[in-house]
């Protein structure tokens, strides 16, 4: 593999142009990384960075654990298509979505018309160690945890797929796994069928 050097503030300044309004919009299961990368590219980049699920805190006024105990799932999901919709509308930036959000397709349509997906995609025991350090997790609270990652994945990783971009994310420094997500934007968004 030969090094290649890279003009990174040309090189974002670049990637942001082809970019133009859209948002650069992390999707994946919890501990995938979406947040802590997402927050290194929108540095790279120099763009800002958004957390639907803090937005969604920040409208609501309670934590995303309180939304799910006192309105369930299904309100929850709807108070997340309404705050992500919103936050589509000012790009660019960068944001990332909480695990559940891309399973819905009115969510998933938005952010094909507004933004450039990138999917994180994380193996069983990465997801494991990171998500076991937080005790925040809604969905992790019914049972064995593994299982329940398990079964989400399956449930998930198919509609994670129609993502623009997949880059996988493992035990390796964030700035590696950020840069790997810029290379792949830069590719992505410099290809004929994009411009």
């Amino acid at each position: 593999m030969s090094e290649e050097t890279v003009d990174l503030p040309r090189a974002a300044t670049d990637l942001v142009s082809a970019l133009g309004r859209r948002t650069v919009v992390f999707v994946g299961l919890m501990g995938a990384g979406k947040t802590a990368i997402g927050r290194r590219v929108a540095h790279l980049l120099d763009l800002p960075f958004l957390d639907s699920d803090h937005e969604i805190e920040s409208a609501a006024r309670l934590t995303v654990p309180e939304l799910f105990e006192l309105y369930g799932e299904p309100e929850f999901r709807a108070l997340e298509t309404r705050v992500i919709g919103r936050l589509l509308e000012n790009g660019p930036q960068v944001l990332s979505t909480g695990g559940g959000a891309f399973m819905n397709e009115q969510t998933r349509q938005a952010i094909a018309a507004h933004g450039v997906s990138v999917w994180l995609k994380a193996e069983i025991d990465v997801l494991l160690d990171r998500v076991g350090r937080k005790n925040n997790r809604p969905l992790l609270k019914t049972g064995n945890p593994r299982d329940i990652l398990l079964r989400l994945m399956d449930q998930r990783y198919p509609t994670y797929a129609l993502a623009d971009l997949t880059v996988h994310t493992r035990d390796e420094k964030k700035d590696v796994i950020a840069s790997e997500v810029v290379s792949a934007l830069k590719t992505h968004l410099e290809s004929p069928a994009k411009a």
